[in-house]
């Protein structure tokens, strides 16, 4: 039992005590799917540690404490802190306090975070989207108002609206813009959760003509070792690229200085563009070519989408633009 001047059990505490996630944990309280064996061990855990599931029923479906929670891979990104910013700039003019919650690109982390904001009893969610659908059918079952922003991932969840940039034209223009300067050997460096650019690369290669090179693929984790790793890693094993797409900035800052450090000159040796107009790309030597997304208007447009009342869009879709820059160049053969 839980005496007055002791802390409140929380639903990770249930998670942790059950050996369950807390996914698993919400999906039980909610009504959801699950196993017998699952469902007793953690309606029995919920009993003994004296967390009352009908509590959380009432707070979700019955009291609305307003707000919005937020939930974004990395808050040190310049393009998710322009999101974040999109978001509070919305809020802001509605009267609502934002939430921010940061979940690294990990399935696990987003979980804890999603039960954190059902204990907080947060209407609103709008995030960036690492997990699958266990991960948000607990909260979309309790009658959250969920937008996700700048990503699906791999969800089938149809019935959450997005407001996404047009990755596909993104890709698309920059991919024929580089197979315009005479590349072939053309590389994507592609962070978690980015299918959806990965496959409108490989459509655009196969759209032109160009064969589709299964390990010039390179996936890296949400960490700038990890982005580093796997630029500089790229640019060793495989010397005969001559150009190189990065999915975010992150990966392209990781391409530039293994590219620096490796003496593979820009754009001379390899040509690069990057998705992401960051203030330094401007200001790199060479100034990058870059995919530019509005970020700030991906926030603000799922701040208005997830205040709004009634009908709302599927998806709203904004574009991207190539921003040309000294990055890239014709293809010459490296030494």
């Amino acid at each position: 039992m839980n005496g007055s001047g002791q802390r409140r059990t929380t639903i990770k505490d249930v998670a942790e005590a059950a050996g369950v996630g807390v996914a698993t944990v919400s999906r039980v309280l909610s009504g959801g799917s699950a196993s017998a064996g699952t469902r007793e061990k953690v309606l029995a855990t919920a009993a003994r540690l004296d967390y009352h599931p009908s509590a959380l029923g009432r707070n979700l479906r019955r009291r609305h404490t307003g707000g919005i929670g937020l939930l974004v891979p990395d808050i040190t990104d310049s393009f998710y802190a322009r999101l974040a910013d999109g978001v509070l700039s919305c809020a802001r003019s509605y009267g609502e306090p934002v939430t921010v919650g940061v979940t690294g690109d990990d399935p696990e982390r987003e979980s804890e975070l999603i039960g954190t904001l059902i204990e907080q009893s947060m209407d609103r969610v709008i995030a960036v989207p690492s997990g699958d659908g266990e991960v948000w059918d607990p909260v979309l079952r309790a009658g959250v108002n969920v937008v996700f922003a700048s990503r699906r991932a791999d969800l089938d969840l149809p019935d959450v609206p997005a407001v996404l940039a047009d990755d596909r034209d993104g890709v698309r223009t920059a991919v024929e813009y580089l197979t315009g300067l005479g590349h072939r050997k053309i590389a994507f460096l592609a962070r978690r959760a980015q299918s959806q650019r990965v496959a409108a690369f490989t459509g655009a290669l196969t759209a032109l003509g160009v064969p589709v090179e299964d390990e010039l693929v390179v996936h890296a984790r949400a960490s700038r070792d990890s982005a580093y790793a796997a630029a500089a890693g790229l640019l060793q094993r495989h010397p005969d690229v001559t150009a190189v797409l990065a999915g975010g900035n992150i990966l392209g800052e990781a391409a530039v200085l293994a590219a620096r450090e490796l003496d593979v000159r820009v754009p001379r040796d390899v040509s690069l563009i990057m998705f992401d107009d960051v203030p330094w790309a401007e200001l790199c030597s060479p100034p990058l070519t870059v995919v530019a997304q509005p970020a700030q208007d991906i926030g603000y447009r799922s701040a208005e989408l997830v205040l709004r009342q009634g009908r709302r869009p599927r998806e709203v879709v904004l574009p991207s633009e190539l921003v040309v820059r000294a990055s890239c160049g014709p293809r010459r053969p490296r030494r």
